[in-house]
């Protein structure tokens, strides 16, 4: 079975978050040939979940893989199996992650574990936030009582097959916000006769931006960075009766960024006030838990690296990104890690980013060795 070009199908034809149907059916198939004890279909969406049982008594252990993609435009002649689907492309490497813990399943199906079980969760929506979220609220893995719980992430810059991590925050808690501020326009030379949300806008900015702390040894780092601002229209003779402003916001821990989210609702309930009828609300979207690595399962990761013969470096920060693998970290013991995709490769999401294959071998071989490891 070679699992490069099993990858390589998987780039081929992409899906959007929520949308992993076909890519779901293809993940199926393939396990099948491994002969798990169980699959289990629709989970939190379009997610499968292969259940490997093994003689002995022994942990329960969850190992999971992300298969959505992204809204990105392929250029063709980045490589013969570009995308088949415009807009739409495998530029986070879901695919090789995917890859990956198929390739970790040949090995449970050719050197089963003395003792045990192995949960292999193929996740869906991770890029928005919703699917672990999605998967939890099944309620499938209330089934189990899981012990520790693995995933990675491939690392752009990083040298090839680097093992990166670290205890504690691994990502960051991130939410996007958007804020509607609704006034009533007016005709330009009397703006006394409408509610102009200019104002109280600009002052919104100015007071959320003056809130960061970059300093990212800081327990209390925050980071706000403003994607959107829109007052009005082009419409000179108007006096513009509403707004909108879109943030992300990211913290070491989800205690601090719930801290500045709450910070964010009154501030904007303020300065709102201070314009007679302004009206405003907030919504948050795609939210992302912290990554909170487990010391005795970063122990694991890193205990495993060495006897793979793998480079492994202890971050002293985590990454300032979003990964929902958060909301297992909040429920089970566990830990996310890097994987160095190597110096030269393209950053994710970019457009000309592709997931090093050689990554499958390693990944899947370090998930073997974690799992040996975790029944000794």
């Amino acid at each position: 079975m070679d699992f490069t070009s099993i990858r390589r199908e998987l780039h081929r034809y992409p899906e959007l978050s929520g949308e992993e149907k076909e890519t779901a059916s293809r993940v199926e198939d393939i396990l099948k040939t491994l002969e798990p004890t169980k699959i289990i279909r629709h989970v939190g969406g379009h997610g499968i979940l292969a259940e490997y049982v093994f003689p002995g008594e022994g942990p329960t252990l969850l190992f999971r893989a992300d298969m959505d993609a992204v809204a990105v435009e392929e250029p063709t002649d980045l490589c013969p199996y570009h995308s088949c689907h415009p807009g739409v492309a495998h530029k986070c490497g879901h695919d090789g992650h995917t890859a990956t813990l198929l390739r970790f399943a040949k090995h449970l199906h050719e050197h089963p574990l003395p003792a045990g079980r192995v949960l292999l969760l193929f996740q869906p929506a991770e890029e928005t936030g919703a699917g672990a979220r999605a998967v939890l609220e099944d309620k499938v893995l209330e089934e189990y009582r899981i012990d520790k719980a693995f995933a990675y992430h491939n690392i752009p810059g990083s040298p090839l097959g680097e093992v990166l991590c670290r205890k504690g925050s691994f990502t960051c808690a991130v939410v996007s916000v958007a804020i509607t501020l609704t006034g009533k326009t007016s005709h330009a030379a009397e703006p006394q006769n409408g509610i102009n949300p200019g104002a109280a806008t600009a002052d919104i900015v100015r007071e959320v931006l003056r809130w960061n702390n970059t300093d990212k040894t800081a327990e209390d780092y925050f980071l706000a960075t403003l994607v959107e601002i829109r007052v009005g229209e082009e419409a000179y003779g108007v006096s513009a009766g509403e707004g909108v402003i879109r943030f992300t916001l990211r913290a070491k821990t989800d205690n601090v960024l719930h801290q500045h989210t709450r910070r964010l609702e009154e501030l904007v309930a303020s300065i709102c006030e201070q314009t007679e009828g302004l009206q405003h609300s907030i919504t948050h979207v795609e939210p992302f838990s912290a990554n909170e690595n487990d010391k005795a399962c970063t122990d694991i990761i890193r205990e495993a690296a060495r006897q793979e013969g793998l480079a492994y470096t202890e971050l002293s920060q985590p990454f300032s990104w979003g990964e929902d693998f958060g909301l297992f970290t909040n429920h089970y013991p566990g830990a996310l890690f890097g994987l160095g995709a190597g110096e030269n490769c393209p950053p994710l999401h970019s457009a000309r980013y592709d997931f090093p294959d050689t990554l499958i071998e390693t990944g899947a071989a370090m998930f073997y060795r974690m799992a040996v490891l975790s029944i000794q």
